[in-house]
């Protein structure tokens, strides 16, 4: 019997059972994909971070995401949890993707920060999409990014937190739906929808700032702006716009350890 170490995150928050969980897992080298697939679904989290370590000059671990279902191109907020579980003693860790790049996370005071490359958006109508959100928005859909993804631009805080979507429908669309407005407690409101991938509703999503960035900074008419996920869970970055990246900061909990017995 083997038995792999696993750590429990919850990201950006400041307190336990907020923000989004991710299960952190370090490795001592890759197992087959299906393995890693049924981890994940025995976690049942938003998405299980799977590191293991290696000899480059451009990175300290290979990174790979897997929600319960699939295999991810991009995940911030375990990329977050796996860096407040690994820096150690050092001021940053990188993180080698094999859709993302290398992405590095940082100490910051008392949280950290994580730089993702920005998702850019153009108007693009989506009617089935509204239908399946239940709500009447402006869609702008991803031009260039790690994965499929559509922002939904609402009025107000009230119509985001209003939103109840079909997850049938929802999913049939194959995106990452992310509606959003100007915020009441932050600059800016959203939530994440990704039953497609298995997250009927993702708490705090990294990767979907990693579009509002560009998008809301261009809006604002500056490059840093305060964000808040209006999940049941919630939570609260910070996000800036550095030319081609999206600065994200916040903070981090351990909530769990234990052992998988394989």
């Amino acid at each position: 019997m083997t038995a792999l170490p696993f750590t429990v995150v919850d990201a950006f928050t400041d307190r336990p059972f907020a923000g989004n969980p991710a299960a952190v897992m370090l490795l001592d080298a890759w197992p087959d994909d299906a393995l890693l697939q049924s981890i994940a679904l025995e976690h049942n989290l938003s998405e299980t971070a799977f590191a293991v370590q290696v000899d480059s000059e451009i990175a300290d671990y290979e990174l790979r995401w897997f929600t319960p279902t699939v295999e991810i191109a991009m995940c911030g907020h375990a990329t977050l949890a796996s860096g407040h579980v690994l820096i150690g003693e050092r001021d940053t860790v990188r993180f080698a993707t094999r859709k993302a790049g290398v992405l590095v996370v940082r100490r910051d005071g008392g949280g950290y920060t994580l730089d993702l490359p920005v998702t850019r958006v153009a108007p693009a109508p989506d009617a089935a999409l509204l239908a399946a959100l239940g709500c009447d928005g402006e869609v702008f859909a991803s031009v260039a990014g790690a994965q499929e993804t559509s922002i939904i631009l609402l009025p107000d805080a009230d119509a985001v937190r209003g939103c109840t979507p079909d997850m049938a429908a929802l999913s049939a669309c194959h995106v990452m739906a992310i509606v959003t407005a100007p915020g009441d407690v932050a600059d800016v409101v959203s939530r994440v929808f990704v039953p497609a991938w298995g997250v009927d509703e993702d708490p705090v999503t990294g990767s979907a700032h990693a579009a509002l960035t560009p998008f809301w900074t261009e809006r604002l008419d500056r490059d840093r702006f305060t964000a808040f996920q209006a999940s049941v869970r919630g939570g609260y970055l910070t996000c800036t716009l550095a030319g081609e990246r999206a600065v994200l900061g916040g903070q981090c909990v351990t909530v769990m350890q234990g052992e998988l017995l394989l």
